[in-house]
């Protein structure tokens, strides 16, 4: 059955809530915007899976502050692509703070970009971004860029201040993440300058990761899904191996650094963890594993994780380049990597 709904008084979370929890059952809110209105009713149904089946583009909506207000905004401007959108609380909803809700445009003219999905996301601070056909229920793969992504920090960059280099290294690594020159060459340049450190003091970085924000939760709900995790950077085992020991990861690649003595010589000991790198090792993981392409994850935020997002089936931006979140599927701006669960069908 369906019913019409004032919005006035209420935020859409709490009237969400009233029909998955007092009704004991699976509700969603049925909108169909015209230029005078956004005329809203509640379609009251025990199941909404053959819906989400038919839907062609899924977007999930994360927020501490969503309301009816912000969605009424974010869907006008989505008018362009379908006159019709259902919106459910998503099933993760209440393990979290973030309120989670689930959107499903029902024919769609064409695909919305991710441009604007980006656009609108930075305006009104929601993330906004498309499903992933993949599901948390059946084992899979992710694999995670290291600097920026999994830790909130450049590694390279906490070194190159400890050699006097911090700022000149910085801007080197800003425009290779930026897409702006060749990743290889820039880290050859950038280790070159790190020549001279004490190994040991790299330790005083490693004691200070700061992980980024869900990281943990994240890691715990997929060992528990039997998910395979790997971390692929661009960065140095020094690093990597540490958080892979220290989560129980199933794998980490990067780069080591060469030194003599306990002290760096400004080189790296053999290939280079490249863009292409990062492809090959999600490939090779995805055929050992036995895990199809779309079980497929990678999650970065620089222009060198662009290949790596190719080869998955899912590629997620976290915190990314403008360049990164235009070409990825899936988009996390302002919330934390426990979002991505949220992405997961």
């Amino acid at each position: 059955m369906s019913v019409q709904l004032s919005f006035s008084d209420s935020s859409l979370v709490r009237s969400v809530a009233f029909f998955n929890t007092q009704l004991n059952t699976r509700a969603s809110i049925k909108f169909s915007i015209n230029e005078s209105a956004l005329d809203i009713y509640c379609e009251i149904e025990h199941d909404t899976t053959e819906l989400a089946q038919h839907s062609t583009q899924k977007l999930v909506m994360i927020s501490q502050t969503m309301t009816f207000e912000i969605l009424n905004k974010i869907l006008r401007e989505l008018k362009h692509y379908t006159s019709t959108f259902h919106v459910r609380k998503n099933s993760f909803s209440g393990q979290f703070a973030e309120t989670v809700i689930d959107v499903l445009p029902s024919q769609l003219s064409k695909p919305i970009p991710n441009e604007l999905l980006s656009k609108l996301s930075r305006q009104f601070h929601v993330d906004i971004s498309v499903k992933s056909s993949a599901r948390l229920s059946e084992p899979g793969l992710i694999v995670f860029d290291m600097d920026s992504t999994v830790i909130e920090m450049e590694c390279i960059d906490e070194i190159a201040k400890l050699a006097g280099v911090g700022e000149q290294v910085a801007e080197v690594t800003e425009r290779a993440m930026q897409g702006e020159i060749a990743f290889s060459d820039s880290l050859i340049h950038r280790v070159a300058c790190l020549k001279g450190v004490e190994l040991a003091k790299l330790q005083t970085i490693r004691d200070r990761l700061p992980f980024s924000p869900g990281f943990a939760i994240l890691v715990t709900h997929l060992k528990e899904a039997n998910w395979t995790i790997a971390i692929a950077s661009g960065g140095f085992t020094y690093f990597a191996d540490h958080i892979k020991e220290m989560f129980d990861l199933d794998v980490a690649k990067s780069n080591q650094l060469k030194h003599e003595d306990g002290v760096l010589t400004g080189d790296v000991i053999g290939e280079i963890v490249d863009a292409q790198k990062k492809a090959d090792l999600l490939v090779s993981l995805a055929q050992s594993s036995r895990v199809d392409r779309a079980q497929t994850l990678a999650v970065g935020d620089g222009a060198n994780d662009l290949v790596m997002m190719s080869a998955a089936g899912f590629g997620v931006a976290y915190h990314a380049k403008p360049k990164v979140q235009f070409e990825a599927q899936g988009n996390i701006q302002f919330t934390g990597l426990q979002s991505i669960l949220y992405l997961l069908a």
